[in-house]
């Protein structure tokens, strides 16, 4: 009971803090003017997905987890949360793919970066990231090309079956195409990250003086955004490539995979990156622990904003309860001089009619 308590607090403390942490991202970049750029654009796209993968893919993989891998429910809901799993990590690649094209485009030629980089040419290339990511992840299961047999995996899972211990929701590595599927998502984007990061620091070695010379504080936020995003792609090196290599190795040996601690520890030190990437932006960006700073401590300019918009609709409240009184308060002292004149003016004319009425009675 100890033991699984403690696997219980560890994980959901995982998923926590996975979710908070990419929340908070999206805030920071949302809210902080210093962020709004167009490079943290996909900043955000990768946010979102790490936060959809800690809502909809680590509640399910820790249950499994302390479930020993037995799944409970049918196999149609079984491949739909694989085909998530997949989709989540694909988009992930990508963007960390877009994100070093956009910092080689910012570094080589960074005066015509606002011309070649624009938000239309950005929402276009994330759209097509969830585009293919969506397609390559749920096509595939879906139509069975990842089985041996090339059968739609799990469709012969009931939800109330009673075989339920020996049933294993993994995607099954044991085809060819399999192994070109992680080639075409895993390696070769990671092959062209890491040579477009290599190509961004010769080109930045070679003219950071002449760059300097022509926009110096420019440079400098581009070489800094630059280190930070290069060291979220070797932290996604770092955590996936164990898992990508494990999987490949059972494909080649086509061998079915059944939970164990091997799986266990590739499958979440791969998960481990999305609750490591919101804590390496403050860690490596002044800008990004600035914000989180100020989203923490409720300091941010748009509280006050918030603050001084209420205060302002109190002010207006005010302004317009005391103009209410004093337009009654005129309207009385109106209606209260317009009665006194009506009553000199009634009076002079009662006064007149007596004295008109003496002045004919006089002759008599």
């Amino acid at each position: 009971m100890i033991s699984t308590a403690l696997r219980w607090l560890v994980l959901v403390s995982f998923i926590i803090l996975t979710v908070g942490g990419n929340m908070l991202v999206c805030l920071a970049v949302g809210l902080s003017r210093r962020l709004r750029r167009i490079t943290n654009c996909f900043v955000v796209s990768l946010a979102v997905t790490d936060l959809l993968l800690g809502l909809l893919v680590l509640p399910v993989s820790a249950t499994l987890e302390l479930r020993s891998g037995s799944w409970p429910l049918g196999g149609a809901l079984c491949n739909i949360y694989i085909s998530l799993d997949v989709m989540l990590c694909m988009a992930s690649i990508l963007t960390l793919l877009a994100i070093s094209i956009d910092r080689y485009l910012a570094i080589s030629a960074p005066l015509c970066y606002t011309r070649r980089v624009t938000h239309l040419k950005v929402a276009f290339a994330i759209t097509a990231i969830w585009t293919l990511s969506l397609t390559v992840s749920f096509v595939p299961i879906h139509l069975g090309w990842n089985t041996v047999d090339f059968r739609v995996q799990h469709l012969d899972w009931s939800m109330g079956g009673e075989d339920k211990e020996g049933r294993y929701c993994q995607y099954e590595w044991n085809n060819h195409y399999v192994l070109l599927d992680a080639f075409c998502i895993f390696y070769l984007p990671l092959l062209v990250m890491c040579g477009m990061y290599l190509r961004i620091f010769r080109v930045a070695r070679e003219q950071v003086r002449r760059i300097r010379a022509a926009t110096p504080a420019a440079t400098a936020r581009e070489h800094k955004a630059t280190v930070t995003l290069a060291a979220v792609l070797g932290a996604f090196v770092i955590c996936w490539f164990p898992y990508f290599t494990y999987f490949t190795c059972m494909g080649i040996r086509e061998e079915t995979i059944s939970p164990s601690t091997m799986h266990s520890v590739v499958l979440w030190l791969g998960y481990f990156n999305s609750a490591l990437n919101p804590i390496l932006y403050p860690a490596l960006n002044r800008d990004f622990r600035k914000a989180y700073g100020e989203l923490l401590h409720c300091r941010r300019a748009w509280c006050r904003n918030i603050q001084h918009t209420l205060s302002r609709v109190s002010l207006h409240k005010r302004v317009a309860i005391m103009n209410g009184q004093q337009g009654a308060q005129f309207t009385q002292e109106n209606t209260m001089t317009v009665n006194k004149q009506s009553l000199s003016e009634g009076n002079s004319l009662t006064l007149q009619e007596r004295n008109g009425n003496a002045l004919t009675e006089e002759p008599r």
